[in-house]
This record gives C-alpha cells, sequence and structure tokens, in this order.
C-alpha cells in the first residue's frame, strides 16, 4: 500500500510541473499588440490606434490578407489594457465594455474565421502592469474563461507579485490550462523578472512548466535596446540554450521591424539574430502604414525557414571579431554525412559610413567539411550561391549597423 500511494504522489506531482500540451514544436510567428500601440486606451483622441475590438479586427485582416499568415505568423495576441478595472459579479474576467462592446469570444470567433489564432494577455500578481485585475487569487476561474474564449495562446507577464510566489502560480497556472483540455500556448515572464533583479532563473524547470519565457527586459523602439538584449543573451547563453528546443523556446522579446527606431539595415540585423536565437517572432508594427522594405523582411521565407528549423537548435554568438562584428551561428538542417548546415551572421556594430570588409576561413569559425558549403546569402542571394571550400577565404561586406547573413550546406563530395 506504502508503494501504491507513493507511486500515485508521484503522478500527481510530475502532473502540477509537467506541460503537457504538444504546443510550440517550433517557435510561434504571429503579431503582438504592446510594443506599436502599448497603452492607449483613449479612442476619442486615438480612434485608429487604440486597444479595442476594431483594432485587433484590422489586425487580423491585414494578417490573412497581406501575406503574413501564409508567411507562417499565426498568433494574433492582445497585450495588456483590454481589460475592464473590475471583475464581474461571478468573478470572472471581463473585457472594457466600450472598447470591446462585442465580448472577447466574439472578437476570437473573428480572429479564427480569418485562419488565425488567438492570444491574450494577463499577469501572476493582483494586478497587470498596467493596474488591471491579474489572476492571483483567480487562477483556476481564469484559465476556464480563457479556454471558454477559445484563446490559442495567454501571455502571463509578472508585476505586482512577490518573487517568491512566482514558481508556484506559474506551475499551478500551466497545471489548470492543461486541465481545460483547450491546447494553449502559455507564454511565461517569470525569468524577465528575476534575471534583470540580479537572480537567474532556472531554465531545466521552465522548460517544464512553460513553452516560452521571457528572458530579460523589455525591448524598447531603438538599435540600442535591441543590441543590448542581443549582448545579454550572448553573454548569458550558456545558462539558457541547453533549455530550449521544440516546446520551450528562449524568448528576446518583440520584433521592432516596420515602427520608428531601426533603419532597413538594422532591420536586418534583428531579424537574422532572432533567426539564429530560434527566437519566437512576434511582429509588433502596423500592418496599415508597413513600408514595403520592412514588409518583405519579415516575409523573407528563407529567413523565416532558420528560425523555424526542424531540428530547434538555439544559435549562439561565436565571437566578436576586431571588436566590431558579431558572428553568430547555429546548426540546421539538411545534416549531410553528420555534417550540420549551418546559419552564419555577421554582424556589425560599428557606426561609420563604409561597409566593414571582412575576410574569413570557414575553418575559423569551426565549419571543416573536406568538401566545402555551398553558401547563400539570404538578404542578398546574388552574391553568393556557390561552393565555398573549408580552406578558402571568404570576403563579406558588412554595412554599418547590418548584417550579411549566410546559409552553409555541406557537400557530399
Amino acid at each position: 500500500m506504502k508503494i501504491l500511494i507513493l507511486f500515485f504522489s508521484f503522478v500527481l506531482a510530475y502532473n502540477v510541473e509537467a506541460l503537457d500540451n504538444g504546443l510550440a514544436q517550433r517557435p510561434p510567428m504571429g503579431w503582438m499588440s504592446w510594443q506599436r500601440f502599448r497603452c492607449l486606451i483613449d479612442c476619442n483622441l486615438y480612434p485608429d490606434d487604440c486597444i479595442s475590438d476594431t483594432l485587433f479586427r484590422q489586425m487580423a485582416d491585414r494578417m490573412s490578407e497581406d501575406g503574413y499568415l501564409e508567411a507562417g505568423y499565426e498568433y494574433l495576441i492582445i497585450d495588456d489594457c483590454w481589460l475592464a478595472m473590475e471583475r464581474d459579479e461571478q468573478g470572472k474576467l471581463q473585457p472594457d465594455p466600450f472598447r470591446f462592446p462585442y465580448g472577447m469570444k466574439n472578437l476570437s470567433d473573428y480572429v479564427h474565421s480569418k485562419g488565425l489564432k488567438f492570444g491574450m494577455y494577463e499577469d501572476i500578481g493582483t494586478r497587470t502592469c498596467a493596474g488591471y485585475p491579474g489572476i492571483q487569487g483567480y487562477l483556476e476561474i481564469d484559465a476556464n474563461t480563457f479556454a471558454e474564449w477559445d484563446v490559442d495562446y495567454i501571455k502571463i507577464d509578472g508585476c505586482n507579485a512577490e518573487q517568491s510566489e512566482y514558481e508556484q502560480g506559474y506551475t499551478d497556472f500551466g497545471m489548470f490550462l492543461n486541465n481545460t483540455g483547450r491546447p494553449i500556448v502559455y507564454s511565461c515572464s517569470w525569468p524577465a523578472y528575476l534575471e534583470t533583479g540580479g537572480t537567474p532563473a532556472n531554465y531545466p524547470y521552465l522548460a517544464k512548466i512553460c513553452n516560452l519565457w521571457r528572458n530579460w527586459a523589455d525591448i524598447q523602439d531603438s538599435y540600442n535596446s535591441m543590441t543590448t538584449i542581443a549582448d545579454w543573451f550572448a553573454k548569458n547563453q550558456d545558462r539558457f540554450i541547453t533549455s530550449a528546443g521544440p516546446g520551450n523556446w528562449n524568448d528576446p522579446d518583440m520584433l521592432l521591424i516596420g515602427n520608428f527606431g531601426l533603419s532597413t539595415e538594422q532591420e536586418k540585423s534583428q531579424m537574422a539574430l532572432w533567426a539564429i536565437m530560434a527566437a519566437p517572432l512576434l511582429m509588433s508594427v502596423d500592418f496599415r502604414t508597413i513600408d514595403q522594405q520592412s514588409k518583405d523582411i519579415l516575409l523573407n521565407k528563407d529567413v523565416i525557414a532558420i528560425n523555424q528549423d526542424e531540428l530547434g537548435l538555439q544559435g549562439r554568438r561565436f565571437k566578436r571579431r576586431d571588436e566590431d562584428v558579431d558572428i553568430w551561428i547555429r546548426e540546421i538542417a539538411p545534416i549531410v554525412n553528420g555534417e550540420y548546415s549551418h546559419a552564419v551572421a555577421f554582424q556589425s556594430r560599428r557606426e561609420d559610413g563604409a561597409p566593414r570588409a571582412m575576410q574569413i576561413f570557414l575553418s575559423e569559425i569551426g565549419l571543416n567539411n573536406p568538401f566545402g558549403y555551398f553558401v547563400t546569402d539570404l538578404f542578398e542571394p546574388t552574391n553568393f550561391k556557390r561552393v565555398v571550400n573549408r580552406t578558402e577565404e571568404v570576403l563579406v561586406r558588412v554595412k554599418p549597423s547590418g548584417v550579411v547573413f549566410l546559409k552553409l550546406v555541406p557537400q557530399a563530395n
């Protein structure tokens, strides 16, 4: 009898900890409202940009009709500020009645009718970061509410909670999501609040309970913010790369592409680094006003293919060369004669006016296939498309704050 009791205790403990939804086998792709639209709730002053039913239906239309869904961007995710300031009489979450007059299930149905999946935001604490009701004390009822609304993705932020409450709160909410029976991708912001305060997160445990997790600080609409996050990931990569893979991903935050802060070359840099890091590709842009260059970067099928590579191995910063160019490398498919293919990004950190010329042997970056590699430039396809021997010196010219992004496939003979 004692053995039987111990067995059931083990099963119960495992069920509490384990995320068993089979989702996010590749980094999630979609759109999230926060970076571009923040917490604009004044629909009189900002009728086209306020957090409202109208805005999300318009974004859903554009995602479905302008090629984003076809490219793989499938989640439309509402961030903070969708809520009413109080729960309803039954203690359930409710949307702001003026900005979301038809309710969230109706909006969810509309998003699904466009072929998209529907994502939402909440917070593990008593209040969201913007001051709306959080899920603390209501974990089960809120998980059931999201399932009733046919939510496909949920981001749980970490404001207004004690750090000592995170492990139990995030674990329990994941369990309640599983218990609903609805497949819901679970994004946790828990480590971002620990790491920015100097406390290392337990990434192996996070991989048991979350599909993805925000590792560090919020991204802002600037190249400095983007590169600061990339530098932090590079500095700390050995602590969390092994926890990433199909079903579990490190999240450096949203794509800035198409907004105000990045040049075209800097947008290419972010897209390449996020692809190398196997990061979720979550756009946050106004599809009604995006320019064609930015759209082309977001829809680059070859770069997306690197991000979505079937092996699910997160890449890393290999080294910094001459203190002004970072080299990032990711192992990808296909595997030829036991040799991985690779994606390699040469990212310039220079600000001078001329492209930086770099001459490098493939063997310098650990690529030693004796039969060489077929090399393709993913942003400038006419630059390469030829076989390069491991002992052949390769010349790349990297534009200031830009990137050269190569795919190298080993040759069989």
